[in-house]
């Protein structure tokens, strides 16, 4: 649940009334066939949709499996550069260049047999490989937090293991286990384990909790997302200038969030004002989740 949440770095339902990214470039033509044709999850998008959906699958891959591996390929017969994402399974880096081990597999055709295709070591062109990965901050507070909800999510529903067995003698054994004190117990672990992160872990009904605790862990998860969606666009930019200068050796772009976005630093001020008490729960709510 966890990774799913925290994947969510564009929380608005709605429609923002403009471009929700700047993009600066010393060759707008290569920008716009870079990115024209970037081949993301579902479709094509004009470009600021594009850089939106590319942050969004570049976080995913991060968040489960902490690298993301996008490749160019040039489209010869009609000029085009296309950008497509591959698996990091099986991919090394050594030396700087870039392995990628694929296992046997079969390639099933409609017009004839089946194929077996035997394994192979492919030497890739890290010249035309864009590679991400997990901030190391994050990545730290990651694995501390997700080691204690393995093992959360290992004995979750173990309190039945504590329930007195019937016998024939003892129809109805007392039972003098307080599943209300297991509750606790486990409650009072996530809180801890995520308090980096500020993930609730989905708990919105407990009584134990008080508006000012929700605000300020509201405001930490959106931070952390979007401290990862600004390093996301950091690399994104690195990335794209680096592969960019096998078209143009002076090529540079550079991709930043605009005003329409929430952002880190309006996250830090509406957390002192709250401190201060000169703004709503409702307010923070509003921010953290429409923005």
């Amino acid at each position: 649940m966890f990774d799913d949440d925290f994947a969510r770095l564009f929380r608005s339902l709605t429609r923002q009334s403009g471009n929700l990214f700047q993009v600066s470039s010393n060759d707008d033509e290569l920008t716009q066939r870079l990115l024209g044709n970037v081949k993301t999850r579902y479709a094509r998008h004009r470009i600021d949709e594009t850089i939106r959906e590319l942050v969004k699958e570049i976080a995913q891959s991060l968040i489960w499996l902490g690298t993301a591996y996008y490749f160019l390929h040039d489209d010869l017969e009609h000029g085009d550069v296309h950008v497509v994402s591959f698996s990091s399974t099986g991919v090394v880096r050594f030396f700087g260049t870039h392995i990628q081990w694929v296992p046997k597999r079969t390639k099933r055709h409609w017009d004839r047999d089946d194929e077996e295709i035997s394994r192979e070591i492919r030497i890739l062109d890290s010249a035309k490989v864009m590679h991400f990965e997990m901030p190391r901050p994050i990545k730290r507070m990651l694995s501390a937090q997700n080691r204690t909800l393995t093992v959360l999510d290992q004995h979750q529903f173990r309190a039945t293991d504590f329930h007195s067995q019937a016998t024939h003698e003892n129809p109805n054994p007392t039972n003098h286990f307080d599943f209300r004190v297991w509750s606790d117990t486990q409650e009072g672990a996530l809180y801890r384990a995520t308090r980096g992160t500020g993930w609730n872990g989905r708990k919105y009904d407990s009584s134990k909790r008080s508006d000012f605790f929700d605000c300020h862990r509201l405001i930490r998860f959106r931070r952390n997302q979007l401290m990862l969606r600004d390093d996301i666009l950091r690399q994104l930019s690195v990335e794209l200038s680096r592969v960019g200068r096998g078209y143009n050796a002076e090529y540079a772009v550079e991709i930043s969030g605009t005003e329409e976005l929430a952002s880190v630093e309006q996250l830090n001020d509406l957390e002192a004002r709250l401190s201060r008490e000169d703004v709503s729960f409702a307010e923070v709510v509003d921010y953290c989740y429409k923005r």
